[in-house]
């Protein structure tokens, strides 16, 4: 665990620091680890891409930041914002908190906008339940302003979710999570679903949100173009783990953690001359293996990634990476450094 930051807020200070956070689920087979010891900054006006496969924790971790998990999930850890810890809060503070200064942008927007709604209505619900003194016609001078920066036209104010395209829902999406003005927005999937010319209209969007507003975000994504493109740096979750995270240059050019390689292998591109793919899946959460839990699909494990965590330290170039390969050697047993052999892998080809 990284060491606790000042609970006295700076100028300094990042906008959200997050220590040891971890979120469960509880089902009749056990304590499903969806996110397990997990630590990050992000400064003022910086852009944190979070990637990795499906069902790694990624959006569980985005809404255990902001208290919106299902009933029956638990959370602990530290999530420190204007030096208050935003998990030790009472629900009625934490309520306030959100929305106001920390927002979300949530993937798939037809399902999370009222399809009985005007777009007017849910403007101005979001807008009441954190500013009741303003008045209608500021209500309405707000939310065509919002709408205005995301290029949607104030004739559009009174039309229905439905008669919206997909990008302009995500664009609606984003006005709403804009309105308040948070300091920091969790951007869960924001181009799902899209071509790819919306989805490079709504990463301009998020650049110059930053740019502008010097909002701070946690940009959720399979695609790392995307955040490649879109992100200052980059954090690589695995079953519950952040293995490796660091600038964006410094991670794509110089990945330390075999999930990343084979990750960033596992890209399509202009030069891809054929398929590649990690064999296998994520392991079962409810009962993670022991040691790396990447090693059963690890192409360069060790013996000692069978059994011992690896330590979580500094990449050469900055950032942090939890890997035996790169890890203090005085800390690997005798023998551990030899190869795993291939039966020992027990990778899931069938999966």
């Amino acid at each position: 665990m990284e060491p606790a930051i000042s609970m006295e807020a700076s100028s300094t200070d990042p906008v959200i620091s997050a220590r040891d956070v971890r979120v469960w689920y509880g089902t009749t087979r056990g304590a499903i680890r969806a996110v397990d010891g997990v630590s990050f900054d992000i400064a003022p006006g910086e852009t944190l891409g979070l990637v990795g496969e499906s069902g790694c924790g990624k959006s569980t971790l985005g809404r255990g930041l902001m208290g919106l998990l299902p009933p029956g999930a638990k959370r602990d850890g530290e999530v420190w914002f204007d030096g208050k810890d935003v998990l030790s809060m009472r629900p009625k503070d934490a309520y306030r908190l959100r929305g106001v200064e920390l927002g979300m942008i949530f993937q798939e927007p037809l399902t999370r906008l009222n399809p009985l709604l005007r777009i007017s209505d849910h403007f101005e619900e979001t807008i009441k339940q954190h500013d009741p003194g303003l008045s209608k016609d500021e209500i309405k001078q707000r939310a065509l302003d919002a709408l205005r920066q995301m290029g949607i036209p104030p004739t559009r104010y009174r039309s229905y979710p439905h008669e919206f395209s997909g990008g302009m829902r995500q664009r609606l999406m984003i006005a709403l999570a804009l309105v308040l003005k948070p300091a920091f927005i969790v951007a869960d999937e924001p181009t799902t679903a899209l071509d790819v010319l919306v989805e490079a209209q709504i990463v301009q969007i998020l650049n110059d949100l930053r740019r502008n507003f010097r909002t701070s975000l946690l940009l959720i994504t399979h695609n790392v173009g995307i955040v490649a493109e879109a992100c200052d740096r980059v954090a690589v979750m695995y079953a519950g783990r952040i293995v490796e995270q660091g600038r964006v240059a410094d991670v794509f050019e110089n990945p330390q953690h075999p999930y990343t390689r084979e990750l960033l292998r596992s890209t399509i591109s202009l030069r891809t001359t054929g398929l590649n793919f990690i064999p296998g899946s994520p392991p079962d959460l409810v009962d993670p293996p022991d040691g790396c839990r990447f090693h059963p699909r690890c192409p360069e494990a060790m013996a000692v990634c069978a059994t011992k965590n690896p330590i979580n330290i500094e990449r050469p170039t900055g950032g942090r990476v939890e890997c035996w390969l790169v890890g203090p050697q005085e800390e690997i047993p005798e023998g551990g450094t030899r190869p795993l052999k291939q039966e020992e892998l027990a990778v899931a080809d069938e999966a």
